[in-house]
C-alpha cells in the first residue's frame, strides 16, 4: 500500500557529463540501472510515479514525462511535468542520482507543504545548503518557472529565491549524496553491498 497520494517525478535526463556516461542507465543496488532502482523504490511509497527524460531509454516500463523544451535542466523537467500532469497540483521531485534519500526525508517535506499552503515548494536541505531536486513543488510555481524559462535562466536556487520556499534541514549529510563522479558512484555501490538497510536496497521476492 502507497504511504504517499501525492505523484513522484524522478528527474533522468541530465547531461552525465562528470560521471562520463548516462549515470541513469548505471547498474545500482540489485537493479539493472539507478532509474529502476528509484522507479521500483519510491514505487513502493508513492501511487503514482513517473520519469522525466529527454528520450526513451530504458530497459524497464515506466511511465514518462518527455522535455518540451530546449535544453537539459532540471527546471525544462519541473515545467514539463506540471504540464504533463495538469490534474495534479504538487508533485515531488527527485534527482536519479541521489538513491539514500528516505521515506522519512520525503514524509517530512510534505508534513511541512500540507501545514503550509502559502508554501510553493518545500525542499531539503543540509549545512551544505539546499537541495531543490529533494522537494515539493506546487503548480503555482509554473508561471515564475515558465518565466526563468523564457529568458534562459535554469537554475533551480533562482527559481525557489522568487517564490515562497521554505526547507526541511536533515543532519545526516550522506543521504543526499549524489552519484555524479565515478568514484562516488564506486563508493555508493560499495555502500548498498555492506549495508543491512531496507531502505537501500530493493525488495527481493515474496517480500
Amino acid at each position: 500500500m502507497s504511504t504517499f497520494s501525492i505523484p513522484a517525478v524522478i528527474f533522468a535526463g541530465g547531461k552525465s557529463s562528470r560521471m562520463g556516461k548516462d549515470k541513469a542507465l548505471l547498474p545500482f543496488g540489485g537493479a539493472s540501472s539507478l532509474s529502476a532502482f528509484q522507479y521500483q523504490r519510491l514505487g513502493r511509497w508513492f501511487s503514482q510515479v513517473y520519469i522525466a527524460t529527454k528520450e526513451r531509454k530504458f530497459d524497464f516500463d515506466a511511465p514518462l514525462i518527455f522535455d518540451a523544451y530546449e535544453g537539459a535542466s532540471p527546471l525544462v523537467a519541473l515545467v514539463s511535468a506540471f504540464e504533463a500532469l495538469p490534474q495534479e497540483e504538487m508533485l515531488f521531485v527527485l534527482s536519479v542520482d541521489a538513491p539514500f534519500i528516505t521515506k522519512e526525508v520525503i514524509a517530512s517535506l510534505i508534513e511541512k507543504m500540507q501545514k503550509n499552503p502559502s508554501y510553493d515548494v518545500v525542499a531539503a536541505a543540509t549545512q551544505e545548503g539546499v537541495e531543490p531536486l529533494c522537494a515539493i513543488y506546487r503548480r503555482t510555481i509554473l508561471p515564475y518557472a515558465k518565466k526563468a524559462l523564457a529568458k534562459d535562466r535554469h537554475r533551480m536556487t533562482a527559481l525557489l529565491s522568487s517564490v515562497s520556499s521554505e526547507t526541511v534541514t536533515f543532519e545526516n549529510e550522506k543521504l543526499f549524496l549524489n552519484l555524479n563522479r565515478p568514484h562516488e558512484y564506486e563508493a555508493a555501490l560499495a555502500y548498498v553491498t555492506s549495508s543491512k538497510r531496507e531502505d537501500v536496497h530493493l525488495p527481493t521476492s515474496g517480500s
